[in-house]
């Protein structure tokens, strides 16, 4: 305790010592002095100390120790008490540092507070006012100094308690819903909900449907927003009036008014899209409507339900039969259809009708978007690229709309949390056939490239150089070697090699499907390929070829197209996907020959091995993504548009007579060869190959990037 003769000498300025501590303190409290001096120490030594945060480990530590041992009514256990306190707070204190929980500033809070709290426990008084002050300025400092051994017995801490958790739910407002699940006596826990109902009103709709703690308080919260939610979520039909949550809440609709249209599924559709337009305005100008995303999965649950579903079923039925359902949409009504049921919709229910029918009530593409205040636009425009509609729709408006529109589409690639809206632009730019929009698309991503350098925007320049690269790749002037510049494998060909397994073996599997489509499909097949060049042997559930010529081997697996109304198809699948498994087979070449309904259940199976996927339904194109989450360098050759046995047969036949021979798989060279056939250009140009598959390469790219 020597320092405690010179501290008056060395630090009289800025220490806050109220008496000079007496020269003969019990060794009890010397210890608790000692630990506390090393703890000072230890403290100095820690990374960032030193101004302000150095003073307090010096000086004001020494003065609370300085004014426990003055204070003339403490008794010695009572000294003992908050000595202790104070250096097992320390040692906690320089421990949280050391592992990174604590920032060091916290200190000084946690010092302030301590003093403070001293004389409040003397008169048994509640610390609970100096705990929230000092959690709001440190909520590490605050409950520090609620588990001090000091205050454990003070008659504030529960209060003390509810106060620090309140502040760490205002810091982490994600664990309010949890912790007053727990606790739904907390103080402040009308506060809470309120911000809650604000914030995700879909949360207290859910607990305000139990019989919990929770959901009797929701009951009692008088808020007007809580009611409303409450209400709806006591009500049967509760979920059908959430989407307009926050319309009744602004009271621009009543309860009765959504129950006019509840019944009755194409005024309840077309409420939706109303509200949701109105949403889309709000959104537009940066005002977040109450309960957005649930409106957005209420109109594709009942686009899905009341019309995509029964068009879809109706496939093999005629246009003016299979369509009806939807003759009395609106263009904007008709659009929602589209963008919300983007992953179910058939590729002939959009390009036969519901994209055509647009048009028969609607003569310009940007009223449209206008209309509908350009809300999912850029998933419109990657619809429409997607099944080769782009062009159209860029010439049904003038050259200066369409350009802002691309401009819009391209932009900002790198706000957003996940690389969609940048892999849905490379796959659009590869259905620009306009050069003058194409020349538009490129300059604009060389502009945000640019920009995106100047800001040293690491992610930005990620992007937009990767779609540089490769819309330049599009052009063959430019030379541009893809493979070589994005570090992936080869695209433009696939060596033979890559496909065999360790014995030169090249395993093919072609998924069939037991209806007519299918079972025409298989039998062109087996009509182009039962030949001298193949082996042919057959088991009850599939047919192989194996390949006769010199070259390389090449083996294709089957399945029969057996009874789809017994399921007898999939069970077949079934059993192969079994058999080459347990044979240790792991095909590098699939094949879907299937329509677009059956592509699900094929990508479900789909073995990791594969190094080129064949989709030969409608809209194959669409599932690119799916296809290289399991197999992420694949080549993959897919329709935009109408997948057909007139260009899946040559296609696949093309594929397998280059690769028997032995040769390495030149896609240009193939697809040259096939365009010579006199193939029907209209279905041809529908089928992209591997190299022009530009969203795959992108991906392809970015991730080897990132690695």
């Amino acid at each position: 305790m020597k320092k405690f003769y010179i501290v008056v000498v060395f630090f009289c300025v800025s220490a806050v010592i109220q008496a000079q501590p007496p020269a003969n303190i019990p060794s009890g409290r010397s210890y608790f002095h000692e630990q506390i001096d090393n703890s000072q120490k230890a403290i100095l030594k820690l990374n960032g100390v030193e101004g302000a945060v150095a003073n307090a480990a010096t000086a004001q530590i020494d003065g609370l120790q300085s004014a426990i041992e003055a204070d003339a009514a403490l008794d010695n256990n009572g000294k003992l008490k908050f000595l202790r306190g104070l250096s097992e707070s320390l040692t906690s204190y320089i421990n949280g540092c050391r592992s990174n929980r604590y920032d060091v500033d916290m200190l000084i809070p946690f010092l302030s507070g301590f003093k403070q709290c001293i004389p409040l426990e003397e008169a048994n008084k509640s610390i609970a006012g100096v705990v929230r002050t000092t959690a709001r300025k440190n909520y590490d400092a605050g409950q520090l100094l609620l588990n001090n051994f000091a205050y454990e017995k003070n008659v504030g801490v529960k209060e003390a308690n509810d106060e620090l958790t309140s502040e760490s739910l205002r810091l982490h407002p994600e664990n309010i819903i949890p912790t007053l699940s727990e606790h739904p006596d907390l103080p402040n826990a009308d506060s809470f909900i309120i911000v809650i109902a604000n914030k995700d009103p879909e949360i207290i709709y859910t607990h305000a449907a139990a019989s919990d703690g929770l959901a009797e308080r929701i009951h009692k919260n008088p808020d007007t927003l809580v009611k409303i939610i409450y209400r709806m979520a006591k009500m049967p039909t509760g979920r059908q009036y959430f989407p307009f949550l926050d319309e009744i809440y602004a009271g621009n609709m009543t309860f009765e008014q959504i129950d006019s249209a509840i019944d009755n599924n194409s005024k309840y559709y077309k409420l939706l899209v109303k509200t949701e337009i109105d949403y889309a305005d709000r959104v537009r100008h940066r005002d977040m409507p109450l309960a957005k995303k649930d409106m957005d999965g209420r109109i594709s649950s009942k686009a899905l339900e009341v019309y995509i579903n029964e068009i879809n079923a109706l496939h093999e039925s005629p246009d003016n039969v299979r369509f009806k359902v939807i003759d009395n949409l609106s263009p904007e009504e008709l659009y929602y259809l589209a963008v919300s049921t983007e992953e179910e919709i058939y590729t002939s229910s959009y390009v036969r009708g519901v994209y055509p029918r647009i048009w028969k009530r609607m003569s310009r593409a940007d009223s449209l978007l206008m209309n509908v205040r350009f809300d999912h636009f850029k998933k419109w425009i990657k619809m429409a690229a997607n099944y080769n509609d782009l062009d159209d729709f860029l010439k049904r408006m003038d050259k200066q709309s369409s350009e802002v529109l691309m401009k819009a589409f391209v932009k900002g690639l790198d706000k957003t949390n996940n690389l969609e809206d940048a892999v849905d632009v490379a796959n659009s730019y590869a259905s620009i056939a306009d050069k003058q929009v194409q020349k538009l698309v490129l300059n604009e991503v060389q502009y945000n490239l640019q920009k995106a350098k100047a800001g040293n925007n690491r992610r930005g320049t990620d992007i937009y150089s990767i779609l540089n690269i490769l819309f330049l790749s599009m052009d063959s002037t430019n030379h541009v070697d893809v493979s070589k510049l994005l570090g992936i494998p080869p695209v433009y060909y696939m060596p033979n090699k890559n496909l065999q397994d360790s014995a030169g073996t090249i395993y093919v599997q072609q998924f069939f499907y037991g209806d007519e489509d299918g079972r025409n499909g298989y039998d062109q097949f087996r009509g182009l390929f039962d030949n001298s060049n193949w082996k042919v042997t057959s088991t009850a559930q599939w047919v192989v070829h194996t390949s006769t010529t010199k070259g390389a081997k090449v083996v294709i697996y089957s399945n029969k197209p057996l009874d789809e109304k017994k399921n007898l198809d999939a069970d077949a699948q079934k059993a192969l996907v079994e058999y080459l498994d347990t044979n240790g087979i792991g095909p590098t070449i699939v094949i879907h020959r299937g329509h677009s309904y059956y592509l699900r259940s094929t990508l479900q199976q789909l073995p990791s091995s594969a190094e080129i996927v064949v989709l030969g339904s409608c809209g194959g194109y669409q599932s690119l993504n799916k296809v290289l989450t399991t197999c992420p360098t694949a080549h993959i050759v897919a329709s935009k548009q109408t997948g057909s046995q007139q260009i899946n047969g040559p296609l696949i036949k093309g594929i397998m007579d280059v690769l028997r021979q032995g040769k390495t798989l030149n896609w240009q060279v193939l697809w040259a060869n096939l365009a010579s056939q006199g193939l029907p250009k209209d279905l041809f140009n529908d089928y992209i190959p591997p190299y022009k598959n530009l969203g795959a390469l992108f991906i392809m790219a970015y991730n080897h990037i990132q690695q």
